[in-house]
């Protein structure tokens, strides 16, 4: 927020006024609204590690997050040509294989990727989109300024809920200072997103019927899958709401079968038809793929996406960018080590103490050792995990996250606490669409750098500036 002692950035400049007028109780209190706020609307998440219920409130800090429109502008495009490239990617691993063939990526590890399904190989997907809504996760190094891909998320990516409300909270708690600024909207989000679901109705309907697969409420992202499908205006339901007659989708109603267009599925791949993968998954539709592979039913996103999470593959994204779109990467990836080669591995074991360590297909934070904060045995315990599957792990440097300030209620006073940042991506096959700003992620424990809400991180609003500074 500061360039310097009591100078503020510019693009904090208009903040920092608003804020400097007001008193500490005054403060308190709009943070306290602000958490009843979230309270009073069911805006929880769910922690399944920690044995002490099913949900709890989703932490918000009130400070928000300001990117001035110049950075914006750079990672509104360097996020695009990501999207395009990684969308290519699936269709090329789904159909020719031609980055197999031409040996840009090994063979090897797209086909060990538990993620990469072979029931998806020459399956025709609506309009050739796999990636309809992405959420790249992005940090900031704190030494360098440069923003940096963390990973893909292009299965089902959660969190824009969260965007669209810590918004509409912080219109009401601050409605002054938001008019001030003059920041970039965001609530058109659900608008675009139902257009893009419509357009891909395989029947060419004027009025397509959509409706959002979801778990249930057991799952983390509830409120999430409930929200977004009053915001379109579509039906939320589950599996058992759903059956496949003859390849083509019902959803069962009080007037009887009616026939289903699109799914917009926040399911799992492996949960999805337990006829085509897991047998024992209560989740999913039985004969799901079937009407998927003759066409009778899209799927947002595409069913296989997976692979291109993997975060192995991940090191890749900057290959499939040149060899897809003949360019060079606007954002960079973060330097990663691939333990399935053994030179790599070899260094990985001799700096364990000083490297992040991911297992490929976790995400949420787990799976994961940060070496400089790890004890002897925890590193110890990933040394034999590394040693017993190479192929399932990846590891980077260290990042030293940029910080914003945020307010800690224990002390009553603002602190710096790392920061990231998800924005999500939208793309109808012709254009990318991404939501300005996106999820902050705060670490709220001094010193912390894990951002993740299930690992006891919490969230802020992200805003983008409309004039240039």
């Amino acid at each position: 927020m500061f360039q310097a002692a009591g100078r503020p950035r510019p693009h904090y400049q208009k903040i920092m006024d608003g804020l400097g007028r007001l008193a500490p109780a005054e403060f308190e209190d709009r943070r306290q609204l602000a958490d009843l706020s979230f309270l009073l609307q069911g805006i929880t998440f769910t922690v399944y590690s920690d044995g002490r219920g099913t949900e709890r409130l989703f932490p918000f800090d009130l400070m928000p997050r300001v990117i001035p429109r110049s950075e914006w502008n750079r990672l509104e495009a360097g996020l695009s040509q990501r999207v395009l490239a990684l969308n290519l990617f699936l269709q090329d691993v789904y159909g020719a294989q031609r980055i197999l063939n031409d040996r840009k990526i090994p063979r090897s590890l797209v086909l060990s990727c538990r993620h990469y399904l072979r029931e998806m190989i020459g399956v025709t997907v609506p309009r050739g989109i796999y990636t309809h809504i992405s959420g790249i996760d992005l940090v900031r190094d704190s030494k360098t300024g440069e923003y940096l891909v963390l990973e893909d998320n292009v299965r089902t990516p959660s969190g824009i809920s969260y965007v669209l409300e810590n918004r509409l909270v912080m219109t009401r708690t601050f409605a002054k200072i938001f008019e001030v600024c003059e920041v970039l909207p965001i609530d058109y989000y659900p608008l675009e997103l139902i257009n893009i679901l419509r357009s891909l109705a395989p029947r060419g309907v004027g009025n397509p019927v959509v409706v959002l697969l979801t778990p249930g409420i057991y799952n983390s992202a509830y409120f999430e899958h409930s929200f977004l499908a009053q915001q379109m205006g579509i039906e939320l339901v589950e599996g058992r709401d759903l059956v496949v007659d003859n390849d083509i989708v019902y959803m069962k109603t009080i007037r009887g079968l009616t026939r289903v267009d699109v799914i917009y599925r926040r399911i799992d791949d492996e949960f999805i038809d337990p006829l085509a993968f897991r047998r024992d998954s209560l989740l999913g539709v039985s004969g799901l793929m079937g009407a998927y592979r003759a066409g009778n039913i899209a799927l947002a996103n595409a069913i296989g996406n997976g692979v291109a999470d993997d975060k192995a593959i991940y090191a890749y994204v900057p290959v499939f960018i040149k060899y897809y779109l003949d360019q060079d990467p606007i954002l960079n990836n973060v330097n990663t080590y691939l333990c399935s080669k053994k030179d790599q591995l070899q260094y990985v074991l001799e700096n364990l103490d000083q490297l992040v360590v991911k297992a490929v297909g976790e995400s949420g934070g787990y799976g994961m050792l940060i070496g400089p904060a790890a004890t002897r045995e925890k590193i110890e315990d990933f040394r034999a995990k590394l040693i017993a599957d190479p192929r399932n792990y990846i590891a980077q440097p260290v990042i030293g996250l940029s910080r914003c300030p945020a307010f800690d209620p224990r002390t009553g006073k603002m602190a710096g606490r790392h920061v990231d940042l998800r924005p999500y991506c939208l793309f109808n096959g012709e254009k990318v669409t991404i939501v300005p700003g996106g999820l902050t992620r705060v670490a709220l424990e001094p010193g912390s750098l894990v951002v993740n809400s299930s690992q006891g991180g919490g969230s802020k609003d992200t805003w983008v500036l409309r004039g240039e500074t």
